[in-house]
């Protein structure tokens, strides 16, 4: 007989269990402990967000969150999450998060949902009343075999996160996440906000993640978090004025240069389908994709 999973709201001391939980559903995200506390205990008051877990037999089996997207300014905006262990699957926990999570969004004026899943739960997001916009996909490289490092461009700098002010890492990332491909346009990132959930999070290694400094702008950069021997990248970026001089390139082949001198064994990323020039980047680095998700709105 199988035990009804028990939901209810995570708090930081399930930080363990839901990182857990996570790679065996994405084994190819990496997220430490630490950073997942600093997930559900960390958001500004506008993102109403809530985070929630299901128990079975005492055990975590599952995460669900739904939070307003405070970072664009079209109103209303909002996503959700949810994974469930797959020996707990098919037994109604999915639903039971996804109903929970959408009624608190309509609760607080949420008009529309974005989530990713995996093609095998796309049914499940159909019947919930999602449909799909894009896809995103992840890739993955072993960090023993990297091409050769391109040549730093006269007038550039690299420097590493941990000799930068901050106000510079935020101003290189808010102008050139405008463009990236997504449904919302992230144009209303608050610094203070920015600087508690991403500059402040255990997940960065700002002495793993490089900028490209062309005098005291910020020309490009990338982001790497760690979890034990695995990396993901936070996200790669240049400003427009100093694109097509090679520098994204530049800046992530340093980076996993580095990640690899310090024992990081295995890189992962995602790609917007439409992101081009960002594929062509990690393909040229070596990445070679290991799951295609695919992004589906709901209307509330």
């Amino acid at each position: 007989m199988t035990t009804r999973a028990v939901v209810r709201q995570a708090v930081a001391d399930d930080a363990e269990a839901v990182a857990a939980v996570r790679r065996a559903v994405y084994p190819y995200k990496a997220m430490s402990t630490a950073a997942t506390r600093h997930m559900i205990t960390v958001q500004a008051p506008g993102e109403r967000f809530l985070p929630l877990v299901a128990e079975s037999s005492g055990e975590v089996v599952a995460w669900g969150s739904a939070g307003l997207n405070v970072w664009t300014s079209d109103p209303g905006q909002s996503g959700v999450t949810i994974f469930v262990r797959p020996d707990h699957r098919r037994q109604g926990i999915g639903s039971e998060l996804a109903d929970r999570l959408h009624q608190h969004l309509t609760e607080v004026g949420a008009v529309r949902v974005r989530a990713f899943v995996h093609p095998d739960g796309l049914q499940f997001a159909r019947n919930l009343g999602y449909d799909g916009t894009r896809q995103m996909h992840f890739s993955g490289v072993e960090l023993g075999s990297l091409p050769e490092q391109p040549e730093t461009p006269d007038g550039i700098e690299l420097v590493t996160f941990d000799a930068v002010d901050p106000r510079t890492a935020y101003t290189a990332d808010t102008i050139a996440s405008l463009d990236e491909p997504g449904d919302s346009t992230m144009d209303s990132v608050d610094y203070d906000q920015w600087l508690e959930e991403i500059w402040n999070s255990p997940s960065m290694d700002k002495t793993l993640s490089v900028g490209a400094m062309a005098g005291d702008t910020m020309a490009a950069f990338t982001v790497v978090e760690t979890d034990g021997d695995r990396m993901w990248s936070g996200m790669t970026g240049t400003i427009p004025q100093y694109r097509g001089q090679g520098l994204a390139k530049l800046v992530k082949s340093v980076a996993l240069r580095r990640a690899a001198a310090a024992g990081i064994t295995a890189a992962y990323t995602s790609n917007d389908d439409e992101n081009g020039p960002m594929l062509a980047i990690n393909n040229w680095l070596g990445y070679r994709r290991v799951q295609t998700e695919l992004g589906l709105l709901k209307t509330l």
